[in-house]
């Protein structure tokens, strides 16, 4: 790092990052999907940290960044069954993302490609009052599967930012011991150096009294 190894590479990927969190994060403002909203936050911060402690090297705040990575992989895993009703998940409940507080539904259910909303009237008994009763049809994907291909590709963001992480660890740890060897050497190289034997003796003529 301290010769610019890894650099360019830090900014842009960064903003790729950046730019999909934040996607999703109004996708699921728009949703009323809470859950999801606070874990999007905690991963916006953390890659600050990460991006800080990559330009003023500081390998904890990296090391914290990659092992937030494990965890925000682990939700998208989950994130992906629960879409997929994976064992005993089911997309139609509103305590997981939502925490019971409104009705749980994915922004792109209405707003998928070619999908055509359409209220219906008059609605049935059993639908709340405060909420409208609508047909959706002409999807060209299904909402479940976007939610699907989001996670997917925060996974393989989230595997790329990992190995880069540890790639930065190394590239610090190793410049540390390069300065330390080094100061280890210019020290040494003022020590005390003893006299050294000459391989010629001089001689010197004496003069006896007579």
């Amino acid at each position: 790092l301290g010769n610019g190894a890894g650099r360019p590479f830090t900014p842009s990927v960064a903003c790729m990052w950046g730019v999909s969190v934040l996607e999703r994060q109004v996708i699921d403002f728009l949703g009323y999907q809470w859950a999801p909203i606070l874990t999007n936050f905690l991963h916006i911060i953390v890659v600050i940290l990460g991006l800080f402690g990559t330009i003023q090297f500081r390998p904890r705040y990296v090391t914290g960044y990659a092992a937030w990575l494990v965890m925000w992989m682990t939700w998208n895993v989950f994130i992906i069954c629960f879409y997929l009703e994976v064992g005993d998940l089911s997309r139609d409940s509103d305590l997981v993302l939502t925490f019971n507080l409104s009705m749980h539904r994915s922004w792109w259910m209405e707003n998928g490609p070619g999908c055509r909303v359409t209220p219906v009237t008059p609605p049935p008994s059993w639908a709340p009052e405060d909420h409208r009763y609508i047909s959706i049809s002409g999807c060209l994907m299904d909402f479940q599967f976007i939610e699907v291909a989001h996670s997917s590709l925060q996974i393989l963001l989230a595997l790329m930012g990992f190995i880069y992480a540890c790639y930065v660890v190394k590239l610090i740890s190793e410049e540390e011991d390069q300065l330390r060897v080094d100061f280890i050497g210019g020290f040494d190289s003022y020590g005390y150096q003893g006299p050294q034997k000459t391989s010629h003796l001089q001689l010197q003529p004496m003069y006896m009294p007579g």
